[in-house]
């Protein structure tokens, strides 16, 4: 072989490995996994779609190099671990558990890769050992109800000046939320204002909320954000629209749906956290060496909703 001749294929025998590689990576296809308490999560819902768009920031491209798997307990926490299970069998690389049930279930069902999302605070539930070194398999997102919950409050006493006492909704089964309605009891209380807590554990608990409600109202409802309240949060809406009080949520997805007001993190940027977590697992990172995220600072918005609120001014 001419020495022109091999030079020109050694050249392109060099530039061929690169491509060779980007096509590996290119190919490569990631499995996540989801977990919720409710029903699968949707893609065209508004935490699937954007949890959708925060990965394909990071180059995951849905049936290209990334395929989901999504799984619902339907309430039915009994069911979460055979759902981890069917992850775990899917060959997922990464869950993501929305909830505190669901995040425990995958901690004690599997030691595959978890991102916690909604899930109350992770430290005082006994998720992870700590928010900067978690250990385990878990990261995620933090929880900030005792930094948020005043601001909270004190929106609602802009709308209701003589707010003396404020009704907490909040299911008392999930022990996540129930932090979050401690939470607001210890910033009502520095605040002067009382606390009505109405706990429920199942749709049906809602009769007895707003029995207990009519038979003694309060002047503001604070609703703490899961699953099991946002499935009946429409009859939340008819009640406070029924009796004109000032109502407040933890995201805005609440007002657009017909709540009042909301005061809380933006649930794109939240997500957008989430996919850069997931990220960074599927590149190698373990889990127990990634820091959770806290939803703080430019992540929280103000919302009103002008026809809710014409309501209550009527």
């Amino acid at each position: 072989m001419r020495r022109r001749e091999f030079i020109a294929l050694f050249g392109c025998g060099v530039a061929a490995l690169p491509c060779v590689a980007i096509g590996q990576t290119a190919s490569k296809l990631y499995r996540v996994g989801s977990l919720n308490t409710a029903a699968p999560v949707a893609e065209n819902s508004p935490f699937g779609a954007a949890l959708i768009r925060g990965l394909a920031q990071h180059g995951y491209t849905r049936d290209r190099n990334l395929t989901f798997e999504h799984r619902g307990a339907e309430m039915h926490m009994d069911r979460l671990p055979r759902l981890v299970n069917e992850l775990v069998t899917s060959k997922v690389d990464v869950i993501v558990a929305l909830g505190y049930p669901s995040a425990l279930a995958a901690k004690q069902g599997t030691t595959l890769p978890v991102v916690s999302f909604t899930t109350g605070d992770p430290v005082g539930t006994g998720l992870v050992d700590g928010l900067a070194r978690p250990g385990g398999n878990i990261t995620g997102i933090s929880d900030v109800s005792a930094e948020v919950t005043p601001k909270r409050l004190e929106l609602l006493k802009e709308m209701a000046p003589g707010l003396r006492r404020v009704a907490v909704l909040w299911n008392a089964a999930d022990l996540g939320m129930t932090l979050r309605y401690r939470a607001a009891e210890a910033g009502a209380k520095a605040m002067g204002i009382s606390v009505q807590p109405l706990g429920v554990r199942e749709p049906n608990d809602f009769d007895q909320v707003f029995a207990a409600m009519n038979s003694d109202m309060p002047d503001a409802i604070l609703m703490v954000s899961d699953a099991l309240t946002s499935l009946n949060r429409k009859r939340v809406f008819e009640f406070v629209a029924a009796h004109r009080l000032p109502a407040i949520y933890e995201n805005d997805l609440y007002v657009r749906d017909g709540g009042l007001m909301s005061y809380g993190p933006d649930l794109n940027e939240s997500l957008a956290r989430v996919a850069a977590l997931v990220d960074r697992i599927l590149k190698g990172t373990k889990p127990a060496d990634l820091p959770f995220y806290a939803d703080l600072g430019r992540s929280l918005s103000l919302v009103r909703s002008s026809h809710s609120f014409a309501i209550m001014q009527s």
